[in-house]
């Protein structure tokens, strides 16, 4: 399905990234983001970029979206009133959570109070077991007379998560319907629909975080629908999901959980996308916002996914210590670490910065809006990396002296620093966060990130990305066009999909070929679906994933099957796929040992936007200068003094081996003195270690 005039729209935590493509003119704006009524801020940008490219509203063809309200909503716990219906015996399983300890040698270790409070969970005599026979059945007077205590309780909406629902979902299905009767204002979300997986704790709290935010996301996303609309957009409105896909507004709705981390995974599909075109097959993302810095694996043009997400760690971002959301989602770590992070001094005397974000209201302080503490953005002006009266785009201009005054306050007077030093010393904290995140999530997934290229976007990520390169080790940093928006732009690049997923175990040694076959084919019917209320006519690809593991183990890994696989399921087949993809995680098999697969999975897909191989350039050209300027380089720990670039002159070939920066509407590129820049003829500024001085 072509569309001649696209939009897409992210709202982060500070600033909400707008861009419209109209066939291969992109036209883009950042608005500070609107907490009280996000749709305000997309208004706004929408009514910016059409007046750019010389258009009404009403000529958009369709609006892409992603935010990250679902998130906050469950970080800042500002959700709907909700209730939890479960099996008799399981109320606390929120609360339990599992054996794990997130900090093992922490004696008074603090586990994160659970979404619900116990007085907000209730209990159903009921049980099924685990093939899904009845054992206990459910009677529907029981249901009434839960429907009618919870009643006067003006709860907003509605949890339900049984015991083994994800193989025989009768009782959950009565529940709703009962609640429909009893309750018809309150939303009502069922665990074999939200996320029909084992494993009772994870499943419940997908669950309960799904009906949480329900309520909020879907007002949310009715008022947009209804602004759009007065404002002359009345196409249709889809939105970037986490795993990367795009689903429609109603299933949007229906589903918010899916919503979480949609943002960041328009991020990575971009990465993937300029990682496509350059033919590389080990990307780091680098996604810097003004809230929190996102960093991704890219390998052979593909993000890592994942089936379990934490939203909100609690304990110095350790996992283990936030909510667990199961759902597909693209696997990457999460930091708070953005242009608006805030900085304080400990009770040890050493700077530390984030998660706290000072966001758009009141913002950094040299926004001038109020805003009394240091962020990451105050150090950056005083680093000389960002243009007072030049920034976003030349709509703000940045107040200096408060900028110093907050710095000198906070970290200054309590470590007898000036205001340079101390931003020196803030920017080197956030840089070695970001870098020790990138570190820890490389050696996670055995990688070796000296073999990889850095893909930098978000507002704040070109400001930083060559001195993430210089502490990882990594030679090449590409920062393609549009970087600011990145994100905004990856919408615009990602495939209609969804993948649906169900638990049924089955060992290798009770292999069922028939069953299986069924199995898949239901799931691929389900996944196939949703993606077709969407698209009607393009071609749907079909991928097949199963998770398996030695019989005994906790946990599963990921297999990927041809599509002749999975309709013609073959024991001996699967056995060689898991052995060949345990080798290549472990170095080794282990003979004698069953086989069992826990979860399938199927996820419909269009085929991705075809990526044009960029042919780089050979020959080079000195780059037009647009003036002089000084920025601080920390691996010389002192300011070097260079030239400044203007993005909109450079052209396809031009060299630049000085160091300085390169200013955009919507962000900066800093160049070291490590480092060289070329400009790419995609308009990539393709950034290098410096060749060494014959």
């Amino acid at each position: 399905m072509q569309h001649n005039i696209r939009l897409g729209v992210d709202i982060g935590g500070t600033f909400t990234d707008v861009v419209l493509e109209r066939g291969t003119a992109q036209f883009s704006t950042k608005v500070l983001t609107t907490y009280a009524a996000p749709e305000d801020a997309i208004i706004d940008g929408m009514h910016q970029v059409c007046a750019k490219a010389g258009i009404a509203p009403g000529a958009i063809s369709q609006i892409i979206h992603g935010t990250t309200l679902a998130t906050n909503a469950l970080i800042e716990r500002r959700g709907a009133k909700t209730a939890l219906i479960t099996t008799e015996g399981f109320r606390d399983v929120i609360e339990m959570r599992t054996e794990s300890r997130f900090e093992q040698y922490d004696l008074n270790l603090q586990l994160p109070e659970p979404l619900l409070p116990r007085q907000h969970r209730f209990t159903l005599s009921e049980r099924m077991d685990a093939q899904g026979n009845v054992l206990i059945p459910l009677e529907r007077a029981d249901v009434e007379a839960l429907a009618d205590q919870i009643a006067p309780m003006g709860f907003e909406s509605i949890a339900v998560g049984l015991i083994h629902a994800y193989l025989n979902d009768s009782h959950e299905q009565m529940i709703r319907e009962v609640l429909a009767e009893k309750l018809p204002n309150v939303m009502v979300s069922i665990s074999s629909e939200v996320s029909p997986q084992m494993r009772e704790y994870e499943r419940f709290n997908t669950t309960v975080a799904n009906a949480y935010i329900k309520p909020l996301m879907k007002s949310y996303l009715g008022r947009l629908k209804g602004r759009l609309a007065e404002e002359g957009a009345e196409c249709p409105i889809f939105l970037m999901h986490s795993g990367g896909g795009i689903i429609s507004l109603e299933s949007a709705a229906e589903f918010p959980v899916r919503l979480v981390e949609s943002g960041p995974a328009g991020g990575a599909v971009f990465a993937a996308n300029i990682a496509a075109r350059y033919g590389l097959d080990k990307v780091l993302s680098f996604d810097m916002g003004g809230t929190t810095a996102k960093i991704c694996l890219i390998k052979n043009q593909t993000p890592k996914t994942s089936r379990v997400f934490e939203v909100a760690r609690t304990y110095r971002f350790k996992k283990g210590s936030g909510m667990p959301i199961s759902i597909p989602v693209i696997d990457m770590v999460e930091i708070g670490a953005g242009g608006g992070s805030l900085a304080h001094v400990d009770a040890m005397h050493q700077i530390r910065v984030g998660p706290e974000s000072a966001g758009s209201e009141p913002g950094p302080a040299c926004y001038g809006r109020g805003g009394a503490r240091p962020a990451v953005t105050d150090a950056d002006l005083i680093l000389g990396r960002l243009d007072a009266k030049d920034f976003a785009g030349g709509t703000m201009t940045l107040d200096r002296t408060a900028c110093e005054a907050a710095l000198k306050s906070h970290i200054g007077d309590t470590l007898s620093m000036d205001a340079r030093e101390a931003a020196h010393g803030l920017s080197e904290v956030v840089d070695e966060n970001m870098a020790n995140a990138a570190r820890v999530h490389a050696v996670e997934n055995g990688e070796d990130l000296s073999e990889y290229t850095m893909i930098a976007f978000g507002g704040a990520a070109p400001l930083h990305a060559a001195r993430l390169c210089e502490k990882l080790g990594i030679d090449r940093l590409l920062v393609p066009p549009g970087a600011g928006v990145g994100s905004a732009i990856g919408f615009l690049r990602a495939p209609f999909s969804f993948e649906a997923n169900r638990s049924v175990y089955i060992r290798l040694a009770d292999f069922d070929p028939a069953a299986i076959t069924a199995l898949l084919a239901d799931l691929q019917g389900e996944a196939t679906g949703f993606v077709r209320s969407c698209d009607a006519e393009s071609p749907i690809l079909s991928e097949f994933k199963v998770y398996m593991r030695y019989t005994g183990q906790g946990w599963e890994i990921p297999i990927t099957l041809t599509e002749e696989q999975a309709q013609n399921p073959d024991a001996a087949t699967f056995k060689q796929r898991f052995e060949d993809e345990y080798a290549k995680l472990f170095s080794r098999t282990v003979a004698g040992m069953d086989i069992e697969i826990t979860v399938w999975s199927v996820n419909a897909t269009t085929p991705p936007e075809p990526a044009t191989r960029t042919k780089e350039v050979i020959t080079r050209r000195t780059a037009v200068i647009s003036g002089k300027c000084s920025v601080f380089d920390p691996a010389h720990d002192c300011f070097l003094h260079g030239y400044s670039y203007d993005r909109t002159r450079l052209a396809p070939g031009d060299h630049i081996t000085f160091p300085g920066k390169i200013t955009e509407p919507e962000t900066t590129i800093i160049i070291p003195g490590s480092r060289q820049a070329v400009i790419q003829p995609d308009g990539c500024v393709d950034i290098t270690v410096k060749e060494p001085a014959q």
